[in-house]
């Protein structure tokens, strides 16, 4: 990797409730690499003109929007003009490989992937699962109304509402994750700019409470019509079909499935450094 490579890397924040620079969270982080890795530049990505935006946003801003907005901050900053490599927790990270898909300038080299939903969700924070009889009625209550215009312009996480049981509606008004997917009509534009991608690395949470199914992490899911069978990437249309060039990554070695045996976003600072920082240096 080049010496500009090294020293610059772009965070993007957490599922729910959290901001930019949260010294708990993203703060803690940021602070973390730059202890680890000397001299690198590590940007923290703030949606909105402050933290208490920046929060806001994360629940009630266009997806769309957002990817917008973090393209131009990534094109303005002039320490980034010669690569970087991005770090997406939860949410953040299919938000991170849209910017990829859509925003090849400037390059982003390696894509990190900590807890993300590549595939949407199908459940609630910590629901019981699926022998819930109020988990299935919330859910279905959600997805009533998760694809109405008014919903998914406003709402977040209906923007990576994944329902398996009504995909027509999901493939037709998804305004965002359907859309990165290459759901409706294969982007060529953003099959070839995920594939200048050195590496894509996805982290899984083995014991993950958050996501549902856990299984979007490897960027698998729900085999469609139905909502208790998942299926792997590699199964997957989207895989076989080659629709998002992943197939292609895959074979060339740019794919990396790492487990991490925690909740969601739970992790040591030993796991952390001896298994994601190698990619940031």
């Amino acid at each position: 990797k080049t010496q500009t490579l090294s020293s610059s890397s772009v965070m993007l924040r957490y599922l729910f409730s959290d901001n930019c620079c949260n010294p708990l969270s993203m703060g803690a982080i940021k602070k973390m690499i730059e202890e680890e890795i000397s001299g690198i530049y590590v940007l923290s990505l703030m949606i909105g003109k402050n933290v208490i935006q920046d929060t806001e946003n994360g629940f009630f801003m266009d997806v769309n929007d957002q990817v917008s907005m973090v393209c131009a901050q990534l094109a303005q900053d002039p320490k980034l003009k010669g690569g970087y490599n991005a770090m997406g927790f939860s949410q953040g990270a299919q938000f991170l490989r849209a910017v990829a898909q859509r925003c090849p300038t400037p390059p982003m080299k390696t894509l990190i992937s900590v807890g993300g939903q590549h595939q949407g969700v199908y459940g609630l924070p910590r629901c019981p699962g699926e022998s819930s009889e109020l988990c299935d009625m919330i859910r279905k209550a959600l997805n009533s109304g998760a694809y109405s215009a008014l919903v998914q312009k406003h709402l977040v996480q209906a923007q990576y509402w994944h329902d398996p049981l009504n995909d027509d509606l999901y493939k037709k008004y998804s305004l965002f994750l359907a859309d990165i997917n290459q759901e409706r009509v294969v982007n060529e534009t953003y099959k070839k700019n995920l594939q200048l991608l050195e590496k894509f690395v996805m982290v899984k949470f083995l014991k993950d409470t958050v996501v549902d199914p856990v299984d979007s992490e490897w960027f698998g899911f729900l085999k469609t019509g139905q909502a208790k069978e998942t299926e792997t990437l590699q199964e997957s249309v989207l895989y076989k079909e080659d629709r998002l060039g992943l197939a292609a990554m895959d074979k060339a070695g740019k794919l990396v499935f790492l487990a991490s045996d925690g909740d969601h976003l739970q992790f040591t600072r030993e796991w952390f450094t001896a298994n994601l920082l190698p990619y940031l240096r």
